[in-house]
């Protein structure tokens, strides 16, 4: 199974669109896609569903949204249980977000601790998000399973990210991006060691997958700087500038003697520009900013944009494809 997940302890930069747009291209590539939203916000289930559709996953009782699937857990009344997914188009579903989802926090807090002591129970609420998202990638032959998670460090992504084979993190040029950084490459390292010591404790007559708790870096996207001249504007140049040198240092713990610049960088996967007309119209026309058309309001420099945007997300994908070892035509 291909996990992936986009992780940033700051919010505001684009990481649930960045998923959104990401899926869809895969998507028609042709390559077969599960996303998986585990931030209790739900931001990008709502990009996904119409608010009809929202209103009836969630009231519904026998729905398929991530807190239905950990109900059992959470009541204590068994293991997570069988589901379907919810189908976006022939080759992209979706495993619903629900606000419900920090019901799940405490448990997940609490359970990490007991796994030192060889709990069994411990280990099936640890794994959840990882024994769901692969039974969502085996119900539809998966390629790729894309993981949105909040911007936070609390107990929800740590489960979540440990599902994770790979991590992308979307960055803005700005001090707040630089120094959430900070607190993730130490963060990511201290949870894979104390999962690998928990790896080591599991019960012997425990029969479930357990994931490995890789997160391997794949890379970062610099995500919304403003350009002039085809050059990212001052403003941004200066942050975007110490976003190599600090990756490499806080999440590859990786001294650099001589300073790289963002070109050269092969963990920078691209570069995306702040497509700020597009948005609003996608938003209305509830589909990616690259497959807008006259129809819906991408008239003159608007289709220009549309075009740009669609080589920009193809390029990516094509990237993140190669890194992940899934053909991309």
């Amino acid at each position: 199974m291909n996990s992936l997940a986009f992780f940033n302890n700051k919010g505001g930069v684009g990481k649930t669109s960045l998923v959104y747009h990401l899926a869809w291209m895969f998507s028609l590539k042709g390559i077969e896609v599960v996303v998986a939203d585990l931030d209790p916000q739900a931001n990008l289930t709502s990009m996904f569903l119409e608010d009809e559709r929202l209103l009836e996953i969630w009231q519904s009782g026998t729905s398929n949204t991530i807190l239905d699937h950990l109900q059992p857990l959470i009541d204590g009344s068994g293991d997570i249980r069988t589901f379907d997914l919810e189908p976006i188009s022939s080759n992209l579903h979706l495993i619903p977000g629900n606000l419900g989802l920090t019901l799940f926090e405490d448990s997940l807090s609490e359970n990490w601790a007991k796994c030192l002591g060889k709990d069994a129970r411990a280990f099936r609420v640890m794994t959840a998000f990882y024994r769901i998202i692969a039974k969502a990638s085996s119900l539809v032959n998966a390629q790729l399973v894309l993981l949105d998670v909040a911007p936070s460090l609390g107990a929800i992504n740590r489960s979540a990210l440990i599902a994770a084979n790979q991590v992308i993190f979307p960055l803005a040029p700005d001090l707040f991006s630089l120094q959430g950084l900070k607190n993730l490459g130490p963060t990511l390292s201290h949870w894979r060691i104390e999962w690998k010591k928990r790896l080591n404790e599991v019960p012997t007559n425990l029969d479930i997958p357990m994931p490995e708790g890789k997160m391997n870096p794949m890379g970062y996207v610099v995500m919304q700087f403003g350009v002039k001249d085809n050059r990212p504007v001052k403003a941004y140049e200066q942050f975007l500038n110490q976003i190599p040198t600090t990756f490499h240092d806080v999440v590859l713990g990786e001294s650099i003697q001589n300073s790289i610049q963002p070109s050269q960088d092969p963990y920078q996967l691209i570069q995306l520009k702040h497509y700020r007309s597009l948005m609003p119209l996608a938003m209305k026309a509830r589909k990616p900013m690259f497959l807008l058309t006259p129809k819906d309001g991408a008239i003159g420099a608007h289709l220009e944009a549309v075009r740009r945007c669609y080589q920009d997300f193809e390029q990516l994908a094509k990237i993140i494809a190669s890194k992940a070892g899934i053909p991309f035509s």
